[in-house]
């Protein structure tokens, strides 16, 4: 039996190359992410581990920002000379640094990274952690002179001599390059500029007096964590203190993010491949052993019982599994590979060299490839050996082995109906949370369910969507139309394939459509200024950009907004941490606030908050109620609710969590903010037109800064949307791919089964190319049911996610057409295009050993 299956495997080789290409992308994607991450990880640990000083003296740990508020948490620069004075302490030193920052050369362009690592400006001083070293020119030695990192002068063009300008929270000043300092460890992607030690304090942080934090080195043979203890014991409990190991580990964190962000999308890729795959897998071994009927049957009459046939084929599935997992391991390491070039383009210099293949690597490799291809061939291998000996007399496939579709129909409802009851449960929770895991599992069990049904929906849809074509075609139409007939199981799990991609797709775009409607309609309803001035990416600018504006003739009024972290204490004793916005008293001529309780004077009040009714419902908050606040730094106030929003969950304004105040209460316990937004109406007698040239120019030098209108701020909201759909576009990109190998392995098995009858068929006057068009017909309408089918619970998905999205204010309802029409069109193309190779084998054929064929 083994022989016989070696061969058997062997004899079809061919036929199993396009299924194991998913088992290869799958398996790539999950050993290429696993490599990458691994070999960024161990990178940054050593970088870490080299650069951070044996302890760190630092601020307070601060409130979590879900909005960058600009305020920059400091110490007293003075601290410095208590540190040094601890016994075990053998150097402490200022720190002065400031991330995110803007830098500007004499073309106004940003100096710094294009791929979202920050640009950072800091004090220079040396010690054997620095992970840079002065290669040309002399370090800083006054406010006019600056270091640059050789990464960013290569990248940016600058050279020792020119002018920079830093655009900094206290002021924007200029500064000459007096040196290049070259990274003596891994860059990670960052820009660095240094400056002297008292520049950077006073032009990043506004004074010589604070700092970002102290660096501390241990004096030999005082370990950190006993330095630590000895610092705690002189200081108290007023900062923040962090050993090396301690510091390493938090960064390590924050990086664990971004690469997190990268294997799940890896890995989201993978799932696809593999649920994908598992489809075309099933397809392919059920036709081949369809198609070795007689074999096995005469396997069977030679003394082979139904467990060793059931165990030849899985022992085929088993070295198929084998063999893809090891292309896809290679073809892992290659992905990487590339991820990491790709990292090296952008800034990131990580060396290939250095390339991290851990043991559980290549264990998750062949887990993945041979679990998969085992799992999916065992149904076809239960249905071969049922293969009855008397089959090795008689000249017929198994037709419609295993369970009938009555089966598939009692399964199908049953997951269908608890399926359409979770979504059902979702669409009427009233709380995300509730509503969000009944989403999750009505997803799936309505894909299961059409997975199940699909063979059953073959013969009304095949119907339906290929009915024109005996009317356009002629017999070759009618032929192709029941060629997708012949078989349901087999149309419908070809059909599948493309159908997981298309529902992702379907249901995607509709949540994407109705975000985008609901934002629309919120920007309509509540902002009524002319212009915003925002930065790019959200993050705080200086007040020097702020003066600028409201010194812009034709600008009238300017209304400001900041951010700030806070924690409340509520009535029923939750402490919830939270953003609040800051406004001008004017907020109501540049906003369209709906208050349940109260009005905007009242809100912006001295001494007051604002809440959503919502929020305040939910905590027991009434109007007049006094609670304790807590801001950064350690400050607290009591302050009164004096007025309930009825917004309907919008944030555009950005008042998260629904607390806003005046500004006259934020800068009195967060002083010396950054503005996040300016909401700006064009003075009486001035044209908007007008004063947006005008803003524009104003803001020339600052190009962190732009100037939106309405319009502006709608398409800025749908190009955020449509980064998520980015990744589904190219969910669905791979899911094709793999579908169109399905199509053409169920396309070019199905004319090898057929080969006698495509030979009589050419007998009597089929033509070569109606033979070619008969099957090209065939898999446009597979495709296009496949595509019928993946909208439709595509659309339904989308229902159940924007019922979801209502709960966070966002009601609009959106279908977009287009994209289901361009789907439609793409999946016929896609038909065409997979028919391809099998037609012109098929029309190749000899007609006569075709019909002598057994």
């Amino acid at each position: 039996m083994l022989k016989a299956t070696l061969r058997s495997f062997l004899a079809h080789k061919g036929r199993l190359v396009l299924s194991a290409l998913a088992i290869v992308l799958s398996v790539a994607f999950v050993a290429g992410s696993l490599i990458f991450s691994d070999t960024v990880t161990r990178t940054f640990d050593r970088l870490f581990a080299s650069t951070a000083a044996d302890v760190k003296v630092g601020p307070k740990e601060a409130l979590d920002e879900a909005v960058p508020s600009g305020n920059i948490p400091t110490v007293p620069a003075d601290l410095v000379n208590r540190v040094a004075k601890i016994d075990g302490v053998a150097a402490a030193h200022v720190d002065a640094a400031v991330e995110n920052i803007t830098v500007v050369d004499d073309k106004n362009e940003p100096v710094g990274p294009t791929t979202g690592a920050p640009t950072i400006a800091t004090n220079w001083y040396v010690t054997e952690r620095s992970p840079v070293e002065l290669t040309s020119g002399h370090e800083p030695r006054g406010p006019g002179e600056a270091l640059l990192d050789a990464d960013t002068a290569d990248a940016k063009h600058v050279h020792i001599g020119d002018t920079l300008t830093v655009l900094a929270a206290p002021g924007s000043f200029k500064v000459e390059v007096v040196g290049i300092a070259t990274f003596t460890t891994t860059n990670p992607g960052a820009a660095l500029v240094f400056l002297d030690t008292p520049t950077a304090q006073t032009k990043l942080l506004g004074s010589e007096d604070v700092a970002t934090s102290i660096s501390v080195d241990a004096a030999p043979g005082v370990s950190d964590a006993q330095l630590k203890a000895r610092i705690g014991d002189a200081l108290g409990s007023a900062y923040e203190l962090s050993t090396a190991g301690e510091q390493a580990e938090s960064d390590a964190a924050q990086l664990g993010g971004f690469l997190d962000v990268i294997k799940f999308v890896m890995l989201g890729f993978a799932g696809i491949a593999v649920l994908v795959g598992v489809f075309l897998i099933v397809n392919t071994f059920s036709m081949l052993i369809a198609q070795r009927t007689r074999e096995l049957g005469l396997l069977r009459a030679l003394g082979a019982d139904r467990r060793q046939v059931r165990r030849s084929v899985l022992t085929e599935a088993l070295l198929l599994g084998l063999v893809s997992s090891t292309l896809g391991l290679a073809a892992g390491i290659g992905l990487a590979l590339a991820l990491i070039q790709l990292m090296g383009a952008l800034g990131m210099n990580l060396k290939s060299t250095e390339m991290v293949i851990g043991w559980g690597t290549p264990v998750a490799a062949y887990v993945v490839g041979v679990s998969v291809t085992f799992v999916a061939a065992y149904l076809p291998a239960r249905r071969a050996a049922r293969v009855s000996p008397m089959a090795a007399l008689a000249d017929a496939e198994i037709a419609d082995l295993g369970r009938p579709l009555r089966m598939r129909a009692v399964l199908g409802s049953v997951f269908a109906a608890v399926g359409a009851a979770a979504l059902v449960g979702c669409a009427l929770a009233e709380e995300t949370g509730q509503a969000a895991p009944l989403l999750g599992l009505g997803v799936v069990l309505t894909l299961i369910a059409t997975v199940i049904a699909g063979p059953l929906l073959v013969r009304p849809l095949i119907r339906v969507l290929g009915g024109a074509f005996p009317a356009l075609f002629g017999p070759v139409g009618r032929m192709s139309q029941r060629n997708a007939l012949r078989n349901p199981r087999r149309t419908g799990a070809t059909a599948a394939a493309l159908m997981v991609g298309l529902a992702l797709v379907g249901g995607m775009s509709v949540a994407s459509a109705s975000m985008t409607k609901s934002f629309d309609q919120q920007i309509d309803r509540t902002l009524g200024a002319d212009f915003i001035v925002q930065n790019s990416n959200f993050t705080p600018f200086p007040q020097e950009i702020t003066d600028k504006v409201r010194a812009t003739d034709g600008a009238g009024l300017v209304v400001r907004q900041r951010f700030t972290p806070l924690a409340v204490r509520l009535p029923d004793g939750k402490r919830v941490e939270s953003t609040a916005a800051g406004y001008d008293p004017q907020l109501d001529d540049v906003a369209h606030v709906t208050y349940a309780e109260g009005d905007t004077a009242a809100a912006l009040a001295p001494g007051s908050i604002a809440m959503d009714r919502g929020f305040a419902e939910e905590h027991g908050v009434r109007v007049g109620a006094t609670l304790p606040v807590e801001f950064p730094a350690g400050r607290t106030a009591d302050l009164k609710v004096a007025a309930l929003t009825d917004q309907g969950g919008s944030d555009s304004l950005g008042m998260q969590g629904g607390l806003f105040f005046g500004l006259g209460t934020l800068e009195k316990y967060v002083p010396g903010g950054q503005e996040s937004a300016l909401y700006v109406n064009a003075a009486p007698g001035t044209d908007p037109g007008t004063l947006r040239d005008r803003l524009d120019q104003t803001l020339d030098p600052y190009p962190q800064v732009q100037v939106r209108d309405q319009a502006d701020y709608k398409a800025l909201i749908r190009d955020q949307i449509a980064v998520m759909l980015y990744l589904v576009y190219a969910l669905l990109g791979l899911a094709i791919i793999i579908a169109v190998l399905g199509v053409v392995n169920t396309l070019a098995l199905s004319v090898v089964e057929r080969t006698r009858e495509i030979g009589l068929l050419r007998a009597i006057g089929l033509g070569r190319h109606q033979l070619r068009r008969m099957i090209r017909l065939e898999s446009v309408v597979i495709a296009v049911f496949g595509a019928v089918l993946g909208l439709g619970l595509g659309l339904v998905w989308g229902v159940a996610i924007q019922q979801v999205l209502a709960l966070e204010g966002m009601t609009a309802f959106a279908i977009p057409w287009g994209t289901i029409v361009a789907v439609v069109v793409g999946s016929a193309v896609v038909g065409i295009v997979a028919a391809l190779l099998p037609a012109l084998r098929a029309s190749r054929m000899n007609v006569l050993a075709a019909i002598a064929h057994e």
